[in-house]
């Protein structure tokens, strides 16, 4: 999800709680703060030796250890008031992609990405998601996907001869 889709569905839902479901029936804890927005450039370089850059904003959740057993969760319109002072002092890239950072006591910390939300009475509920690592060079390094198998040719991606790494 943009950024930019994150704020039109937190505007279109101030009324709502806002919870955020980091696996499978399993939601951060209603003592839940938005600590820190990150804008982040990313300028990288694959195993290909191929450039890539883009922009990310990265969201950061934090449960506080004070307010455990609370019930009440925030409410979209106070966390779109929180998102807004932010854009204020540093704008967004709108068009970036935005991932929320999270962690428990039983949940390492991940950057996890916006695949969906739903609406359940009173609550908006953000379903975040983990992406797996992968090969931006599969070409380049020999790598072939097969209904989710990969296969290596008799290329060894990280050889001398190779083109990568």
């Amino acid at each position: 999800m943009r950024t930019q889709e994150l704020f039109k569905v937190l505007e279109d839902h101030q009324d709502k709680f806002l919870l955020f479901e980091y696996e499978p029936n399993s939601l951060v804890g209603a003592n839940y703060h938005i600590t820190e927005v990150k804008h982040i450039s990313i300028d990288s370089v694959d195993c290909g030796a191929r450039t890539d850059a883009w922009k990310e904003t990265i969201i950061q959740l934090w449960e506080s250890p004070s307010e455990i057993g609370k019930t009440e969760y925030m409410s979209a319109y106070k966390a779109l008031g929180i998102l807004d002072k932010v854009g204020k002092m540093k704008p967004y890239e709108l068009d970036a992609e935005v991932k929320f950072e999270y962690s428990n006591t039983t949940f390492h910390t991940a950057q996890l990405f916006v695949n969906d939300f739903e609406i359940q009475g009173n609550n908006l509920i953000i379903k975040l998601g983990i992406e797996k690592t992968d090969c931006k060079a599969k070409s380049t390094c020999g790598v072939v996907d097969e209904e989710k198998k990969v296969l290596v040719n008799n290329e060894v991606c990280c050889s001398q001869e190779s083109n990568c790494c």
